[in-house]
């Protein structure tokens, strides 16, 4: 039987937040059945909302940079810094290619004034998309900058190099500097690939270790956040929301907030806000409007799982699988929050039929669109600009709070800051999707694994094909109806996939009598895929004795968004409780662009998955969200946080990929295998 392979590839803007919005996207490729899969908010997570569609870049290099007349470099870039710290890396990028110290450079992000068009910050396409765009900017403009000192001096362009942010003689001496040489002035030559883009292998920036371009403000205070900011005459704003989801306001008596001094209240169809230039008043302000809300009857997440299999379309039709051994599971994976460490907040500013809006946005050109919408504004009319930003893992796709706190400041007359609270963000935000995951499999005695049939529920597509060498695979996202709103989240399905994948591929090792390392090795045929594997057990010393009781070792490798990963674990389970005492994982994107900054990312990503994998899950009844304080839902502490070792495999021959998202799909299946390991027990269920 020919390998059969279904899976889903994203190709266009989501629009998470828009449930009436489908749309098709169709898988490209020979010698593969399509699936075609119907897009709702439910799959929104895919990918970000970047606006109406893509747009063509400007190849003028003045949209990307310019140069002062005292040779400062300034680089546009509609991207985003969320602490991810793209703005070194791609600082980096620049000033490889241009020839100039990273001191010279500053990065002016996300503005739709004045950066070119971005589809927005996600995917873990700022280093494999943004970064060789820059590259190609820079390379042209050192040649441009070259072009002009041999016009200059009338002289052989072969003998003149660029150094140290100069143009350099290297027969007679003379040199200019690159401000010298622009004058100041915009610069209009067309960016062409003719300019030479410097090879990983000769990076003398890029490829280091670089301390972060602003990490002196950020430790200082001096960075300030949408949260910070405060403009002359600004007033605070705050929603009255309802009191459960999809409900619908019946009547609401605003006139006792109207009589208290220096509020402002703004009724709009279901939207009621108030706003006053003492934050403290807004609590009462809003408490003192009495609305009465219609609600429906909805479900629970006691019946989450079986509701998404319900709510999912025909029954899956299983094939049968040839082989020695087989084994069936099912995978349970919970809504959970974002909980960045900055919930939403904007500040949004009227001048006439002009609006500005500050605020902590994946996507601002998005948010242009979405504001401009809401208010019947041409995109020109409409501002947005992104200061650094408190996280955002993929929750902050949407402009909600922007909408909200322009709405505010258009009837107040006055700019309005419009922060959410952490209760907000809990409730009001979108999810990471929950699934559910039904695998069946097949191998021969031999351990070569002959079938493969994995169909996922409601959380997504990505990361869905399994990586190992496996025949007849059928991988298959099935839409289903969720109970509670979902978008995008850090790693996007990949977790939810990889954590019923390399669970189940356990599993199968185990019903075949066969190692688990040994198992993946045996179905693993990509070299970059076993050179993970081969990286984390060597480090971790895979195959040593055990020497506690509860002790258990786990062991999962898998591939996402350009990049391998592998992690082997370590843990106690002590009276039913998991202590992860040591993770080693390995990671391998390509070219590395900065050792230590990857190493903080993959570290993070670890810290965050622990959370996922054994104590976060949104909790919800009949429309309300039952703990949506940090007191309730709990995301890892100090205490959690086990020993971690990180092992970079460099390939300095292959582009960079993307690392802020794969190295988070790795903890919950080797803390699942360990916890197997350990007890004897298969849990299932995420959080474990």
């Amino acid at each position: 039987m020919p390998e059969i392979e279904r899976y889903e590839l994203h190709a266009g803007p989501a629009y998470v937040f828009a449930p009436d919005r489908r749309d098709f996207f169709k898988l490209l490729g020979g010698g593969l059945v399509v699936l075609l899969a119907l897009r709702t908010e439910a799959q929104g997570q895919e990918s970000g909302r970047g606006g109406r569609a893509d747009r063509g870049r400007p190849r003028e290099i003045g949209a990307w940079l310019h140069i002062s007349e005292l040779g400062a470099v300034t680089v546009y870039t509609g991207k985003v810094e969320m602490g991810q710290n793209i703005r070194t890396s791609l600082t980096q990028a620049v000033a490889d290619e241009l020839h100039t110290s990273p001191a010279r450079i500053e990065l002016v992000m996300g503005d739709t004034m004045l950066t070119p068009f971005d589809r927005g910050t996600f995917g873990s396409r700022t280093t494999p998309d943004m970064a060789p765009q820059l590259r190609q900017v820079a390379a042209a403009a050192r040649e441009m900058l070259i072009g002009l000192a041999a016009a200059k001096w009338q002289a052989d362009r072969t003998v003149l190099a660029a150094e140290d942010g100069h143009v350099r003689n290297t027969v007679s001496g003379a040199s200019l500097t690159f401000g010298e040489l622009t004058k100041g002035q915009k610069l209009t030559t067309t960016i062409t690939p003719d300019a030479r883009v410097t090879p990983a292998s000769e990076w003398k920036i890029a490829g280091h270790d670089m301390r972060k371009v602003n990490a002196r403000s950020i430790v200082t205070g001096q960075q300030k956040f949408t949260s910070d900011m405060a403009l002359p005459g600004m007033l605070h704003g705050r929603v009255v929301r309802p009191n459960s989801f999809k409900a619908q306001l019946i009547s609401a008596d605003i006139k006792p907030a109207e009589q208290m001094p220096g509020v402002v209240v703004v009724r709009d169809g279901d939207f009621i806000g108030v706003a006053c230039d003492d934050s403290a008043r807004l609590r009462p302000a809003t408490e003192a409007i009495k609305a009465e809300w219609k609600t429906v009857p909805q479900t629970n997440s006691r019946e989450l799982y079986a509701w998404l299999k319900s709510h999912a379309g025909a029954p899956v039709e299983w094939k049968p699988i040839e082989a020695d051994v087989h084994a069936e599971a099912s995978y349970n994976v919970a809504y959970i929050a974002h909980t960045p460490l900055e919930p939403r907040c904007a500040v949004a500013q009227w001048e006439g039929d002009r609006l500005t809006v500050w605020t902590g946005t994946q996507v601002p050109f998005g948010v242009r669109t979405e504001l401009a919408e809401a208010f019947g504004l041409p995109e020109a009319n409409v501002r947005v600009v992104v200061p650094p930003t408190g996280s955002a893992y993929g929750g902050k796709h949407t402009g909600e709070c922007a909408v909200e706190a322009a709405r505010l400041a258009k009837a107040a007359g006055k700019p309005v800051k419009l922060q959410w609270t952490r209760e907000e963000e809990f409730t009001w935000a979108y999810f990471r999707p929950a699934g559910v995951i039904d695998v069946r499999s097949g191998a021969l005695k031999s351990g070569a694994i002959t079938g493969w049939q994995f169909h996922n529920y409601n959380s997504g597509g990505s990361g869905i094909r399994s990586p190992y060498n496996i025949p007849n695979q059928i991988a298959e996202f099935h839409a289903s109806d969720s109970p509670l709103r979902q978008g995008s989240y850090r790693g996007l399905a990949a977790s939810a996939n990889h954590f019923a994948r390399e669970s189940h591929m356990d599993e199968l090792a185990h019903a075949a009598g066969i190692e688990p390392v040994s198992f993946r090795m045996k179905n693993a045929s990509d070299p970059r895929l076993r050179a993970v594997i081969e990286a984390s057990t060597e480090r971790f010393r895979w195959g040593r004795t055990k020497h506690r009781a509860g002790q258990g070792f786990g062991v999962m490798a898998g591939f996402e968004k350009g990049g391998y990963v592998s992690a082997c674990m370590e843990l106690t389970v002590i009276n039913n409780k998991v202590r992860i005492d040591r993770v080693v994982q390995s990671f391998e994107c390509g070219a590395i662009v900065n050792p230590d900054q990857l190493k903080n990312q993959i570290v993070g990503a670890i810290m965050m998955a622990i959370g996922g994998a054994l104590s976060e899950s949104i909790e919800f009844e009949d429309g309300r969200i039952l703990n949506p304080r940090l007191s309730q839902y709990r995301v890892p502490r100090f205490s959690d946080m086990p020993e971690i070792d990180v092992v970079l495999v460099d390939r300095k021959d292959l582009p960079s990929a993307g690392a802020g998202e794969t190295p988070i799909v790795a903890i919950a299946p080797a803390v699942a295998n360990a916890i197997f390991d350990a007890t004897g027990k298969r849990l299932r269920s995420m959080p474990l």
